[in-house]
């Protein structure tokens, strides 16, 4: 997952030419903001499918565990993994505390910037612009991201980030579009909403002739809550 925040803030959407109302965002989507969190709510073990155009990688959380022992290699392009495989897995896990790496989108919105895309009587779709995430971030403002809102449950049913013109993020790279989806289930009894899947696809080339196009789907499952850590 650390590569995909590196991802996260080149991407592309075509909104379809849906007509945008300037607005304020209302006092229950600040509310659902306030707690939100892009990876989901702590406490909760769950399985991770990452598949790409080459490669695919099964893995486990489990947030109980020391940091460096929270995640297990399950399986690395359909086999287990071998013992070198897994080593070296555990070695890179020193680096890998949390349960997923990814940006605080929340922090990044332009409240000022918020538009009204579609309401209806279950959902509502914001979008926004994007301020830099760090002092290196020079994606941001070639982004827009867009929240569609669930009414009934309050909560943040999906996350869509976009670029919506090429740019170069570092010397040598252009990255001509991208986009990247984030789905959450909704709540359900005494189950809150919990991050369901990522997709990321970029296209792009480096030094004019590298091409950087590239998909991934990542996927959450076998959710269960394993009490505060």
């Amino acid at each position: 997952m650390l590569f995909l925040s590196r991802l996260f803030f080149g991407l592309i959407l075509t909104y379809g030419g849906a007509s945008a109302l300037l607005a304020q965002p209302t006092d229950a989507l600040l509310a659902a903001l306030e707690g939100f969190r892009t990876e989901g709510p702590k406490g909760w073990s769950f399985t991770q499918t990452s598949h790409s155009t080459d490669r695919s990688r099964v893995e486990t959380f489990n947030p109980l565990r020391a940091s460096h022992l929270r995640w297990t290699l399950v399986s690395e392009n359909g086999s287990a993994p071998s013992i070198k495989t897994t080593e070296t897995y555990r070695q890179q896990q020193t680096r890998r505390t949390g349960g997923q790496t990814a940006p605080n989108v929340k922090e990044q919105l332009i409240m000022a910037s918020a538009e009204l895309l579609e309401r209806s009587d279950n959902r509502e779709k914001w979008r926004f612009q994007l301020r830099p995430g760090a002092n290196d971030d020079r994606s941001a403002e070639h982004m827009q991201s867009t929240l569609t809102f669930h009414l009934p449950s309050q909560t943040i049913e999906r996350i869509e980030l976009a670029s919506f013109e090429s740019f170069s993020p570092v010397f040598g790279v252009t990255v001509d579009s991208a986009r990247t989806s984030i789905s959450y289930s909704l709540p359900l009894n005494d189950r809150p909403s919990l991050l369901q899947e990522i997709e990321v696809s970029i296209r792009g080339r480096a030094f004019y002739f590298k091409s950087l196009d590239s998909d991934m789907t990542v996927s959450y499952s076998d959710y269960e809550y394993m009490g505060k850590n």
